[in-house]
């Protein structure tokens, strides 16, 4: 498999702290990759890097040998998904989603029959047809997420990246989304990373996990290598179960009985 994108030496500081530090990583086109971890991580500040949109040292270059120094081929390069997007409050949602096209012809740039055609084609897919003219400030969270992830989707960018794209989804839609990029990733070789606070879906959704702490990956593999009990307990503090249903890993929390003496916060 060749490489959609490639990290050398990469670190990140914001004010005087190390966020991310001295990451080498290569993503294989078409793969599926989600990286988790404790919060304060590092996880989104790493997306936002590969992105292009903060400082980094080191270098993180794509396909074609482009790299996030060229913002406007890397804007082609990569879809980024924020965890709390921006949602101009006067703007519908058609209008929303067609801002994905905008690397294609530019800001100033009117879209064209293929440009609208994708919309559309987006809308539908994401259920969002119905409400192509209501202003983005008037739909529900989870209805405004969905218009954030078609409004990357349209981008038709070889490479997503997508931090936390279920959030503020109902299961069905979150199952549906997932079936969707499982679906877009097949059909034209897309390569996904994303990252995700739910461990289970992180286990059975994809083909990598990268387990991030303190900026740093302690484990890189399949979610049978990654998602084990002590690794989870090293890393999140937490007393969890793994079952094995057969397409993936379930992971269960374990409940403490406090009132046989253990205490809430300790570690057995």
């Amino acid at each position: 498999m060749s490489t959609a994108l490639r990290l050398h030496d990469v670190s990140v500081t914001l004010g005087r702290t190390e966020i991310v530090h001295q990451l080498s990583l290569d993503f294989e086109a078409g793969g599926w990759s989600t990286i988790i971890g404790p919060n304060g991580a590092g996880k989104s500040t790493l997306l936002r890097a590969l992105g292009g949109l903060i400082a980094h040292d080191g270098q993180i270059s794509g396909i074609a040998g482009a790299t996030t120094q060229d913002r406007q081929t890397w804007a082609r390069t990569v879809g980024y998904l924020a965890q709390h997007p921006v949602l101009p409050p006067g703007m519908t949602v058609l209008d929303y989603v067609l801002l994905g096209r905008t690397p294609h012809h530019g800001l100033f740039g009117a879209p064209g029959a293929p440009d609208m055609d994708r919309v559309a084609t987006m809308l539908d897919r994401f259920d969002l047809v119905a409400l192509a003219d209501r202003t983005i400030a008037s739909v529900s969270g989870g209805e405004a997420q969905r218009a954030a992830l078609a409004r990357v989707m349209v981008q038709e960018a070889p490479i997503l990246l997508l931090d936390e794209p279920t959030t503020g989804l109902d299961l069905g839609h979150q199952q549906e989304l997932l079936d969707l990029l499982e679906a877009v990733r097949a059909e034209h070789a897309v390569t996904i990373i994303a990252t995700q606070h739910d461990l289970t879906i992180a286990g059975r959704y994809g083909d990598r996990l990268l387990l991030l702490d303190r900026g740093r990956i302690v484990a890189d593999g399949d979610a049978v290598e990654v998602l084990t009990p002590q690794r989870l307990f090293d890393t999140y503090g937490a007393r969890v179960e793994i079952l094995d249903l057969g397409d993936g890993p379930v992971v269960i929390p374990k409940v403490r009985d406090i009132r046989n003496g253990a205490e809430p916060n300790e570690r057995t």
